[in-house]
């Protein structure tokens, strides 16, 4: 499914965003501030841009009334405040769908697994550390069944494991992935094209090998990075020193 961001400007925070991503992991990447959570905001309805679009397939997102069916979004905000258990923090994730109580169980129990918190799906959402939360999320909206999935930051309060099983996750489901990802590494090597944004303008945009040159480090994010090749992968990865060399 294509997803095109068109001109996007939110008055004060972001100006004329165009990206566009179909059929593939697209992160979002830049400095703290540079409004990369507001163009994701707007992607999955939660503000409307001053001026520009957000097109799904060709029609604008604010028109779409079966956008739920659709798109899926873990947002930094995500909270649920209730003694709901796992398994039905999950299962909320399938109520844009037609209800099929054998499917529905089916769905939940696979997300469950996917993301390794099957053998929480009895305990209470609120007894949950940080990072088992975030699973639990991530869990309620693969089984959203999208066909694009929006993540702000899906790899907060995570071990490295698990932030490697769930940008795998990701990659995996053959769905178009809108991702805000503050790891530039981890962005490398789970993206198939990055766009960097700055000051709320977009200001590169490519294959990681392509964005994540020393030059372009040290202009955005103001610090010495040093590329070299994973040894396995041979995908960028980044070297910072804090002062950048003049």
């Amino acid at each position: 499914m294509r997803v095109d961001v068109e001109q996007l400007t939110v008055t004060g925070i972001i100006e004329d965003i165009t990206l566009h991503a179909c059929d593939e992991v697209v992160g979002i990447v830049g400095p703290n501030g540079s409004g990369k959570s507001t163009t994701l905001r707007c992607v999955y309805r939660a503000l409307k841009p001053d001026a520009g679009a957000v097109l799904i397939d060709g029609q604008n997102v604010h028109k779409r009334p079966d956008l739920a069916r659709e798109l899926s979004a873990l947002t930094q905000e995500s909270q649920v405040e209730f003694d709901f258990t796992v398994a039905e923090v999950v299962e909320m994730g399938r109520l844009p769908h037609d209800r099929s109580p054998a499917h529905d169980r089916a769905v939940v129990a696979r997300a469950l697994a996917t993301v390794d918190v099957a053998h929480l799906a009895s305990r209470s959402f609120l007894t949950l550390s940080g990072g088992e939360r975030q699973r639990v999320l991530i869990a309620r909206a693969v089984a959203q069944e999208p066909r694009v999935l929006v993540l702000d930051e899906p790899t907060n309060h995570l071990d490295i494991r698990h932030q490697l099983d769930v940008l795998s996750l990701t990659r995996g489901l053959g769905v178009t992935v809108l991702t805000v990802l503050h790891d530039l590494n981890l962005a490398a090597s789970y993206c198939d094209r990055l766009h960097v944004l700055d000051e709320g303008r977009l200001v590169a945009s490519g294959t990681p090998a392509e964005v994540l040159v020393p030059e372009l480090v040290a202009e955005v994010f103001h610090v010495t990075a040093h590329v070299v090749p994973h040894p396995t992968t041979g995908v960028p990865q980044l070297l910072f020193d804090q002062e950048v060399t003049p």
